[in-house]
């Protein structure tokens, strides 16, 4: 499969983060999140194991009950059912969350 990100709509958040899902099958999909400082994914939890990865920009994490200041290049991984969130710090960040299995709730 090949995704051209010119071919994929992107869509705008609740919280005003805008996602693009990159594409998926049924055990594995990839999510580009697009942060403005101060923008918030509240803590939560989910049965999906997920790793994120910073590409550009500064968030702040909470995973487990655990913060951490992650820039580019850094990582996290998240267990089933772990609650995590994350807090932009800076405008113009950008997170890879890749998911398994796929979030189905994602796809309308």
């Amino acid at each position: 499969m090949f995704v051209l990100d010119s071919q994929i709509a992107s869509e705008e958040l609740d919280n005003g983060v805008v996602r693009k899902i990159k594409g998926y099958i049924d055990d594995l999909m990839l999510v580009e999140l697009t942060w403005k400082a101060g923008q918030e994914g509240v803590l939560h939890h989910h049965p999906h194991r997920q790793c994120d990865y910073v590409v550009k920009g500064r968030f702040e994490v909470t995973l487990g009950g655990e913060k951490r200041a992650l820039g580019p290049g850094d990582c996290f991984y998240v267990k089933a059912d772990v609650p995590h969130g994350v807090k932009a710090l800076e405008d113009g960040g950008v997170l890879l969350d890749i998911f398994t299995p796929m979030r189905e709730d994602f796809i309308k």
